[in-house]
């Protein structure tokens, strides 16, 4: 017993004695290696170490074009670069020098670069006066009474700048200035110049060991290619707010430039590409060892627009050329005209084809953020630049309604396509007395007339009794099933529902209604408010039989992969976007003979001698369906009565492809702005080439002898 437990003592023994050389050993080793890593390699190691300086930036995205219907790109994303400046290890000698390479550069391109360095040379002088030059000096510790020289050398040691040449200290001032205000590291670069030319980013590429610590920045730049063209449809993109940063942190930078209205709002999440980043490998002098993309930037997806931007431009000048006509007395009455809009819709698809606001913005006044001088310049114009007139403002739509009342009317029973009203001139009811508006101009009424004759001659009298026999609540649902009252879902933004007047929505504004409202709704007066959007929507539909529509901007979103998105994809998108509820609208079947009555009388609008706009139309060539409309909108300051301008039309005739609703604000007479339309047409129908203008001058004149 005894030896056993002697043999085990001796076993533990040995084990511990076994452990300890171990341990002994290792320590000698660790020593070793310690030595060989400090001593032997130390020199050696901290250098490849000090070598390996890794910089990650990012790559940023291209944001996605938006195109015209034939590809034209209305808005897309060029490429500009700037210039950054890194600290590295390198002592004030070597970062003068490089400085003034820097500088010579930008220089010899012509490119700006960051200077608030406050003394100019040649003679010497503060750019800084009274308080603001008294706090500078005592910032930077110097006397009240330094002269400028005196302080420029001052800077000059302070920086341990060696050039005598006083024109390169002053370059190399500069930076070493801005560097000391603003900082930097090698982590955080410092911006020396925004947009160099592609030459010189050549140039400090290929000499970089002479520009130690730059990095070139390639940026992405919103471009609006044709100015101010569709402004109000493309709309803007700038620098993303802080209250839009907030809620957007995980996918935007505070630099990031983000969709503030119309497409560029709307399609944000298309548009915006996903950024990517890049590795940079410097030594500790500044100089790039290698890069490489460690995750690729994916580009925007492209959207693609319903217009024509050719019509888009021709619409816009047809439109501004006649503000101007108006409010210069050219067609006889002067009115102060100042803005107006324009929809070009096909009445088969609803696809717009052109939408003109004007006065019009550029979109390129905000990229980065717009001035003062121009933001106070749009916002203090009183004919609201930046409002989108077409589908924001509704108004009062005047005679271009008459053709819901004669529908509905037809359709209700409460008129019939033969019968004829006698308009006598003033309409007396309910103790009312309401005026034709050509008893106003030549007291007396039109006659007998049918519902033709009455769309014809715009006769008030006959739409007054019309809307007395049917009622609203027959009125608004024919109203309504044209679009008018509601929004028509357009993929922009801040559209507005305009407002059909019902006793509901007078009890809303504080209206007491009465019947006489329901005889001043039977002509587009009262409480009845529209947008020229939803006026075209309803001319469409008048055009084409009745059918109901789907009004779009969008042709179609092109994705980086190659793919489209679909139609259902898009409509989901921005109906959640603007909050848009879709309606079921009751398909009414409009009778179609019904529907012809009403159209002759708007072909007699344009095409009779008696008719309100013929005198725009005639030897037009082509037959127009169309409709005049001067709606009263109150007063203006002076007292003097505001009324606005409309036409509404569609051609051809017999199988129509547009239709084209123009409205000007305080226009006077709706045959004025028929010139808009025609001028429209004659573009989209190919009419101003030369052989066309010759065939036409020839048919005029054989009709001439006839």
């Amino acid at each position: 017993m005894r030896r056993l437990k002697e043999r085990k003592k001796s076993n533990i023994k040995l084990r511990y004695n076994t452990l300890t050389v171990l341990t002994y050993l290792v320590g000698i080793i660790l020593i070793i290696q310690l030595f060989n890593l400090q001593i032997v390699h130390g020199a050696e190691y901290r250098e490849e170490s000090n070598t390996r300086l890794t910089r990650e930036t990012t790559l940023e995205a291209a944001r996605g074009s938006i195109l015209d219907r034939t590809g034209v790109e209305l808005v897309n994303t060029n490429t500009k670069f700037g210039l950054e400046l890194y600290k590295t290890k390198i002592d004030d000698n070597e970062l003068n020098n490089s400085i003034l390479n820097i500088v010579n550069v930008l220089e010899k391109y012509q490119v700006s670069y960051e200077d608030s360095f406050p003394i100019t040379i040649e003679p010497f002088q503060y750019t800084k006066t009274g308080d603001d030059l008294q706090s500078w000096l005592e910032e930077n510790e110097l006397d009240a009474n330094t002269t400028p020289e005196q302080a420029f050398y001052h800077f000059k040691d302070r920086y341990e700048i060696q050039n005598t040449d006083i024109k390169e200290v002053r370059k190399i001032l500069a930076i070493r200035y801005e560097i000391t205000i603003t900082g930097y590291s090698s982590t955080r670069a410092l911006t020396i110049a925004e947009d160099i030319p592609r030459e010189a980013v050549a140039e400090f590429t290929e000499s970089g060991d002479k520009f130690p610590g730059i990095n070139i920045v390639v940026e992405p730049v919103r471009e609006y290619t044709s100015g101010t063209l569709a402004s109000h449809i493309l709309g803007y993109a700038s620098t993303i707010s802080a209250e839009e940063y907030e809620t957007r942190k995980e996918t935007y930078s505070q630099n990031d430039i983000i969709g503030k209205t119309g497409i560029e709002y709307v399609f944000e999440e298309y548009l915006k590409g996903k950024n990517g980043t890049k590795q940079i490998d410097m030594a500790v002098d500044g100089t790039i060892t290698s890069e490489y993309t460690s995750e690729e930037a994916i580009a925007g997806s492209d959207v693609v627009l319903t217009i024509d931007s050719n019509l888009q431009k021709i619409t816009e000048q047809a439109l501004e050329n006649n503000i101007n006509k108006i409010a210069s007395g050219g067609f006889g009455q002067r009115y102060d005209a100042k803005a107006g809009s324009c929809v070009v819709m096909n009445v088969k698809t609803g696809e717009i084809l052109a939408m003109a606001s004007y006065p019009n913005y550029n979109p390129a006044d905000f990229i980065g953020g717009i001035s003062t001088e121009n933001w106070n310049k749009y916002n203090q114009d009183e004919a609201k630049p930046l409002m989108n007139k077409a589908i924001q403002n509704s108004y009062p739509p005047g005679s271009i309604f008459k053709m819901v009342t004669a529908i509905a009317g037809l359709e209700s029973g409460a008129i019939t396509r033969t019968e004829q009203i006698n308009d006598t001139g003033l309409y007396r009811k309910y103790g009312l007395t309401w005026p034709c508006w050509y008893y106003t101009d030549y007291h007396r009424g039109h006659g007998l007339l049918n519902v033709s004759g009455a769309i014809e001659k715009s006769c008030n009298y006959f739409f007054y009794e019309t809307g007395d026999r049917m009622g609203i609540e027959t009125l608004a649902k024919y109203a309504r099933y044209f679009g008018l009252g509601v929004k028509t879902g357009i993929e922009l933004p801040s559209e507005t529902a305009g407002a059909m007047a019902t006793p509901e929505y007078a009890e809303q504004v504080g209206v007491t209604w009465t019947k006489g409202q329901t005889i001043n709704a039977s002509i587009g007066q009262g409480l009845d408010s529209f947008s020229p959007l939803q006026m075209t929507k309803y001319l469409a539909m008048v055009a084409n039989g009745g059918k109901p529509i789907d009004v779009s901007i969008i042709k179609t979103i092109r994705k980086p992969d190659g793919t489209e998105a679909s139609k259902e994809e898009i409509n989901n998108f921005v109906n959640q976007k603007l909050g848009i509820t879709e309606e079921q609208t009751e398909d009414l079947n409009i009778n179609e003979q019904n529907l012809d009555a009403i159209r002759q009388g708007m072909k007699s609008v344009t095409s009779d001698t008696t008719g309100t706009a013929y005198v725009r139309f005639r030897d037009f060539g082509i037959e127009v369906g169309g409709k005049t409309g001067s709606a009263e909108a109150g007063t203006d300051e002076n007292g003097k009565d505001i009324v606005h301008a409309w036409f509404a039309g569609y051609a051809p005739f017999e199988d129509p492809e547009i239709a084209i609703v123009v409205m000007v604000e305080n226009g006077g007479h709706g045959n004025y702005t028929a010139e808009v339309v025609r001028d429209i047409m004659q573009e989209y129908f190919g009419m101003n080439t030369q052989d066309v203008q010759e065939d036409m001058s020839a048919q005029s004149y054989l009709q001439s002898l006839r």
